[in-house]
């Protein structure tokens, strides 16, 4: 959306990306045609997660052929990054995720060899949400290995609204000292969806286009939910674990 790229080009920083970024396919046309018009020259800030839309191209060929090195490596579509202080896991919500999988696995492992003050993952499945697309229980065993190792933050896509969660656990119990923090900002150009259902942890959903913004410092995050037209609607700050 035009709108939204003139937001990004008034800021800096990283831009954290949960996938479902050029309908309906996911084919490289689509993001050359859809996406890259408007966001293509934000190329070197991106990093990139994908979502269930990319997978309709077999292998999510045309997003991982379009974001390259920006998706992680081999095709594989999780991988981490540091930004600013924080640690950022950039997860496949797509592919194996629970227990046993190759992904969970990478994940205990990233965890505990580079151990951060402040960590945040990224994913285009939530693990709970107000909009049709929630709950995602299958998303219980990382979220419980995340919780164990202390991240602070989960930003999702999929359902396109702004939601955000108060911390809790793997168990869906409120959890304000060492919980994680759930975003949906699924805000960036399809149709909005309305309230479907009662989230249990939801504190504000917001139908409406938008952007995510999060300040990352080195022992708190400020998030501020920020519509087409540049207006706060959601603020807030949390220290880290």
């Amino acid at each position: 959306m035009p709108l939204l790229a003139r937001l990004l080009t008034s800021l800096g920083g990283d831009i954290f990306l949960a996938g479902d970024l050029a309908y309906p396919n996911g084919t490289l046309a689509e993001f050359q045609r859809c996406f890259d018009p408007d966001f293509g020259r934000f190329r070197s800030r991106f990093w990139a997660a994908p979502g269930n839309h990319d997978y309709v191209t077999a292998g999510a060929d045309g997003y991982f052929t379009y974001f390259g090195d920006r998706a992680g490596p081999v095709r594989r579509g999780y991988y981490s990054v540091r930004s600013s202080t924080w640690q950022v896991l950039m997860l496949n919500s797509q592919i194996p995720i629970g227990r046993n999988s190759a992904q969970l696995e990478w994940v205990r492992a990233e965890l505990v060899a580079n151990p951060s003050r402040c960590t945040m993952a990224v994913m285009h499945y939530p693990f709970d949400s107000s909009g049709p697309n929630g709950p995602n229980p299958q998303l219980r065993d990382v979220w419980d290995v995340m919780h164990g190792q202390n991240v602070d933050v989960v930003v999702s896509g999929h359902d396109h609204m702004y939601e955000r969660h108060a911390p809790q656990d793997a168990s869906g119990r409120a959890d304000p000292a060492r919980g994680i923090r759930l975003f949906i900002a699924g805000t960036g150009g399809a149709p909005p969806y309305g309230r479907a259902r009662a989230a249990q942890h939801s504190e504000v959903q917001l139908s409406t286009h938008g952007m995510l913004r999060l300040k990352l410092e080195p022992a708190l995050y400020e998030w501020e939910f920020v519509d087409v037209n540049g207006v706060v609607l959601d603020r807030g700050l949390n220290v880290c674990h």
